[in-house]
């Protein structure tokens, strides 16, 4: 059976979709069904059609571009009646499987990065994560989101202010993983004026239960009411919950177990040796990926 020149290119692009569905979705489950939506219409081409094409990567890539644009602008509509907050499907290091399926985790991926490109509009986080990101030229980010180049390097610069105004003085990465290790062990022992001092006093934690499982569906502002919050809880899973280092989206975070099942992931920022930002995700649709 001829598999038809080329074929292996083809397939040699899924890992480089794979990572790009995910930064321009937020969600591995989604950026999966991206990617096999573009195989899928590659596959749907003649013989003769798929041969006149002179690059199948580039092919691919603004095929799968211009369907995450489409998913985008859907999601964002669907998100507005989401149960509490949305935040984006948090990615293990090492997901099992096929390496072709597995995300490249650098600081494009970070929580704190794709919560900023949250805040984008479509055809912005299209613009900024192909050229930015993936170093796409704007004449090809132009086929892709349908505008001219000169609109797309407006749409980039855009968002690059907004990743600019939102970035903290992160903190290397050993001394991330010392502070959530810190936070780890007062969280265990219901350390209460530990988990304060190692939490910043404008602190925020956020949750995403999706309405399938319990979460505060409001923001929890302050370090100290965040602190407080989670010695109750602790209280509350006491002999129920085990919780575990784990790198999450690059970063150092933690996960919760509960008899095997990884039931919640925390991701973290730290800036100036303080946590900023607690990320809680909850909603089951979001951690199949955690499931060793």
């Amino acid at each position: 059976m001829s598999t038809g020149p080329g074929l292996d290119a083809v397939m040699s692009e899924r890992r480089q979709l794979l990572n790009l569905a995910y930064r321009l979705l937020g969600s591995l489950t989604e950026a999966e069904d991206a990617v096999q939506e573009t195989y899928a219409r590659w596959y749907a081409l003649t013989r003769e059609q798929q041969d006149a094409i002179v690059s199948p990567g580039a092919w691919l890539t603004t095929v799968a571009g211009r369907i995450c644009l489409t998913v985008l602008g859907s999601a964002r509509v669907r998100r507005e009646t989401y149960v509490g907050d949305w935040i984006p499907e948090p990615v293990p290091e090492s997901p099992g499987g096929d390496p072709a399926d597995r995300v490249t985790l650098d600081e494009s991926v970070s929580m704190a990065f794709l919560v900023v490109l949250e805040a984008m509009t479509p055809a912005e986080r299209v613009a900024f994560i192909l050229h930015d990101v993936f170093c796409h030229s704007f004449a090809e980010v132009a086929e892709i989101v349908g505008r001219t180049p000169g609109a797309c390097r407006q749409l980039a610069s855009s968002a690059r202010r907004r990743v600019r105004a939102a970035q903290s003085p992160a903190s290397p990465p050993p001394r991330q993983a010392e502070i959530v290790r810190e936070f780890k062990r007062a969280w265990e022992t219901q350390d209460l004026a530990t988990l304060i001092g190692l939490l910043d006093p404008t602190a925020t934690a956020i949750a995403d239960g999706g309405g399938r499982a319990v979460a505060f569906l409001d923001p929890i502002e302050g370090g100290e009411r965040i602190a407080r919050v989670w010695v109750e809880l602790a209280r509350r899973v006491a002999g129920t919950m085990t919780f575990q280092e784990r790198t999450v989206n690059g970063q150092p975070g933690l996960v919760a177990r509960q008899d095997g099942t990884v039931v919640s992931v925390y991701a973290f920022e730290v800036a100036d040796d303080r946590i900023k930002r607690i990320w809680v995700v909850r909603n089951p649709e979001k951690l199949r990926h955690w499931t060793d």
